[in-house]
Parts: structure tokens; C-alpha cells; sequence
């Protein structure tokens, strides 16, 4: 903005902004904001310009040429020291000549060049790296879709083929799977590594070759050397894509192997609780067997008491009155048969009763299973 006294105003008196002539005014404030402008723009050039200087640098030198520019500026420097006051001296200091101007904005120009330079490839690289990155995670991406379809393309056959359904076969069959796939990456592996090894030993060899004819003296063409610099880029391309290669392998191998060990722990806990199901189940089967034991002999005693009772009713029905003591012993004796009677029959539908819950109890146990297999 344009300064408001006169006397610190670079413009004339007449037109600076404190005048009161209302016409002059906006073009002198315009001028003014100008001048400040470019001088200010200056001034963080020259700030900038002395933040790159070296100390060494601001110390005068002393000057080798007698009719140089600098022997005589600091000639005229040392006479006008001695002439005027120690304020004009200053004054004389900081001002520039339009040259030193020019090679100041020349210079800071190519330094701001360079620094763009340096910025649009330092952005470059990351950009690089950031494609890098980007193409390395689809290609993940797309290997681990191809290995999930695989994975459920051969476990859902394997499972379809399996009539029973039981986890152990799944499970056996899940890590035959990944086990013929971790020997897959194994071999592949290793198929690189001798391939790599072979690439750096034929580079070693074509190191040599040069080292000796370095060594004999003899002159390679432009020609030939232009050939081996190429060979020997394509071979280093070759042996960066194989290391790649190896690099992503081994990416793909231990996740194999975090899956891998994950799946060895889903089959422990399948096993595991497959053997508690089959002690259950041999348990329960024990359990029924002896019930049926228990139910056949019941149904043994069963018979015979009927067999007795339709034994003792024939008899009655071809009863004829006996005597009073053949009588009482008669009815003692149908008294005890009648309680062993009553107490069999007690027994034998407790025994019905038993067989009826444990039956409830392995249907249940039977419907249940499959669900706590699968």
C-alpha cells in the first residue's frame, strides 16, 4: 500500500497519496503498491539467494588481476570509505548494480528449475511405487481369488463324493490339498532359485571375460560395448524379474502356510470332537445293549409267571375242595405266587419304562449326531 507521508513516499509530492487531489490518487497508490511489490519480491529472492550462500563465500578474496572489476570496486570502495561519512559508506554497500541483479535472479532461477527437478522426480518415485504397490496387491488379489476357487472347487467335490459327510474325511482331504499345494510352490520355488543362480553365474562369467580383456590390453569397439552394456541390462531385467518372482513365491508360500496351519487347527478341534462323539456314542450303545439285556430277561421272567399263572388256573379250574390245612397251605402258597406276581409286573414296567426313555434318548442322540459332525 502506498506510504501516508509525503516524505517517505518514493512518488512526487504532488502525487502521492496524501495529496488531496482525488484524480492523481488511485494511479499514484497503484504505482506505489507496484514498486512495493517488486521490491518486496526482490527482497525474498535476495533473503533466499543468501540462505544458499557458504560463509566461506561472503569473505573477499584477494584479487590476482590488477585491471579486474573487483580490484576496482574495492579500490573505489577504499577511496569513497575515506571521502564520505560511515552512512553513505552502508548506503554504497547495499545497493546493486542491474547485472549483479540479473545473474542473482539468473541463478535462483536455475536453482528453483533444479529444485522442481528434484521434486517432480522425487513425485515420480513415489508414484512409481505407488503403481508398484497397486499392481503387486491386484496381483495378490487375483491369486488368492484363483487359490479360494481351487480350494472350494476341490473340497466341494471332495465333500459331494463323500456318501457319510463325516469332518475327518473332509478334513483329511483339505489337507492332502494343501499339501500337494505347498509342494507345488515348493518346487517352483526352487525351479527360480537354480534358474537365478544360473543367471548370476553367467553373469560372473561375462564379468570375467571383460576383466580379462581389460587386463590383456585389448581395445573393445563402440559396437561391442554398446552389446555387452545391453546384454548385461538385459540379464540384470532378467534376474530383477526372477527375484520378483522368488519375492512373490515366498509371499504366496507363507500365506499357504498361515492357511495351511490354520486348517491344521480346524482339523485337531474336528478330530477331537469327532472321538468325544464316538465315546459318547459307544458309551450310549453300551448303555442300550444293557438294557435290552435287562429288558429280554425281564420278558424271560415275564413268560415264565404267566406260564405259572395259566399253570396254577388250570389247576384251579380242576380244583376240588381239598382239606382245611391242605386249603390253608393252598392259599398261602396263591397269596406269595400273587405278590411275586404283583412284584414281577412292577418290575417289568419299570423295566418298559427305562427301555421307553433310553429308545427317546438314542433316537434323540441318532438325530442329533450328524448336525454336531457337520
Amino acid at each position: 500500500m502506498c506510504l501516508s507521508d509525503p516524505s517517505l513516499c518514493s512518488c512526487s509530492p504532488l502525487l502521492c497519496c496524501s495529496s488531496p487531489a482525488p484524480a492523481v490518487r488511485p494511479v499514484t497508490c497503484l504505482s506505489c503498491r507496484n514498486a512495493l511489490s517488486t521490491l518486496r519480491a526482490e527482497t525474498e529472492m535476495f533473503e533466499k539467494f543468501c540462505k544458499r550462500l557458504d560463509p566461506k563465500d561472503l569473505v573477499p578474496a584477494p584479487a590476482l588481476d590488477a585491471t579486474g572489476a573487483s580490484t576496482m570496486d574495492f579500490s573505489q570502495m577504499r577511496s569513497r570509505r575515506r571521502s564520505k561519512s560511515r552512512g553513505a559508506i552502508s548506503e554504497r554497500l547495499l545497493s546493486l548494480s542491474v547485472e549483479l541483479k540479473m545473474e542473482l535472479v539468473q541463478r535462483e532461477l536455475e536453482e528453483t528449475r533444479k529444485e522442481a527437478e528434484r521434486d517432480k522426480e522425487s513425485t515420480e518415485r513415489i508414484l512409481q511405487s505407488f503403481k508398484a504397490t497397486m499392481e503387486e496387491s491386484e496381483i495378490r488379489r487375483a491369486e488368492i481369488k484363483k487359490a479360494k476357487y481351487e480350494f472350494q472347487r476341490d473340497t466341494g467335490k471332495a465333500a459331494a463324493s463323500s456318501k457319510q459327510g463325516s469332518g475327518v474325511v473332509t478334513a483329511d482331504k483339505v489337507l492332502r490339498y494343501m499339501e500337494e499345494k505347498t509342494r507345488t510352490r515348493d518346487s517352483l520355488v526352487d525351479k527360480l532359485r537354480l534358474k537365478n543362480a544360473s543367471l548370476k553365474v553367467q553373469k560372473k562369467k561375462l564379468q570375467l571375460q571383460l576383466k580379462q580383456k581389460e587386463e590383456m590390453g585389448e581395445i573393445l569397439n563402440e559396437v561391442d560395448f554398446q552389446q555387452l552394456k545391453i546384454e548385461n541390462a538385459q540379464f540384470l531385467e532378467r534376474i530383477d524379474e526372477k527375484n520378483q518372482d522368488l519375492l512373490q513365491l515366498k509371499l504366496t508360500t507363507g500365506d499357504t502356510v498361515q492357511i495351511l496351519n490354520s486348517y491344521k487347527k480346524k482339523l485337531q478341534n474336528s478330530t477331537a470332537a469327532s472321538s468325544r462323539l464316538q465315546k459318547e456314542i459307544a458309551l450310549r450303545n453300551q448303555i442300550l445293549q444293557r438294557i435290552e439285556a435287562e429288558t429280554h430277561v425281564v420278558e424271560q421272567e415275564r413268560e415264565k409267571a404267566e406260564n405259572l399263572n395259566k399253570k396254577i388256573r388250570k389247576q384251579l379250574g380242576d380244583y376240588h375242595v381239598p382239606e382245611v390245612l391242605q386249603y390253608v397251605q393252598e392259599k398261602m402258597q396263591l397269596d406269595e405266587l400273587e405278590k411275586r406276581i404283583r412284584v414281577w409286573g412292577r418290575k417289568v414296567e419299570i423295566a418298559e419304562l427305562s427301555f421307553k426313555a433310553y429308545r427317546r434318548d438314542w433316537e434323540q442322540l441318532k438325530d442329533g449326531h450328524p448336525q454336531n459332525i457337520s
